[in-house]
C-alpha cells in the first residue's frame, strides 16, 4: 500500500478565506484541500489542520511512522515552535514548508522560520497553488 502524504496546516488556516484576503486570498482551507487532492488523486493524503501546536506534533509523529512525505504550512508556529522542529527533525521523508504570502515581505518577525532548517525545500507567496507546487514536489522526490 502506498504511504500518505500528510499536508498539515497550523493555527487560522481554517479561517481562510475569511482572513486578511488581501493577504492570503479568497480560496478556503476546504478549496486548498480540493486543490491538493485533485493534483495527485493516485495518492492518498492527510490533509490535517489544528490551531493547537501539540496536536501539529502529534501529527508529524504519526506522519513519521506511516507517511511518505510531508506538505506543511506551520502558519504562525513557522516563528515560534521548537517543538514542531524537533518533530519535523525525526522525519525521513521529504519536507515542503508552504506560506501562502511571501513571508519575507512581511514584517520581521516572520522572516526566521524554524521550519525551514529542516524542510527539503520553501514555497512562499504563491498563494493557493504553493500547495499543488509542493505535493509535487513531494511526489518527485519519492518517485
Amino acid at each position: 500500500m502506498t504511504k500518505p502524504i500528510y499536508v498539515l496546516n497550523g493555527p487560522n488556516l481554517n479561517r481562510l478565506g475569511t482572513r486578511e484576503p488581501r493577504i492570503y486570498g479568497s480560496a478556503t482551507l476546504a478549496d486548498v484541500e480540493a486543490m491538493c487532492r485533485a493534483e495527485l488523486p493516485d495518492r492518498p493524503i492527510e490533509f490535517r489542520q489544528s490551531n493547537h501546536e501539540g496536536q501539529l506534533v502529534e501529527w508529524v509523529h504519526e506522519a513519521i511512522d506511516f507517511g511518505a512525505g510531508i506538505v506543511i504550512n506551520p502558519a504562525a508556529y513557522t516563528f515560534t515552535s521548537i517543538a514542531l522542529l524537533d518533530a519535523l527533525k525525526m522525519f525521513e521523508g521529504p519536507i515542503i514548508e508552504v506560506h501562502l504570502s511571501n513571508i519575507h515581505r512581511r514584517e520581521s518577525y516572520y522572516h526566521h522560520s524554524y521550519v525551514s532548517k529542516v524542510a527539503t525545500g520553501v514555497i512562499a507567496g504563491l498563494g493557493a497553488d504553493g500547495y499543488r507546487f509542493a505535493l509535487r514536489a513531494v511526489s518527485n522526490a519519492l518517485a
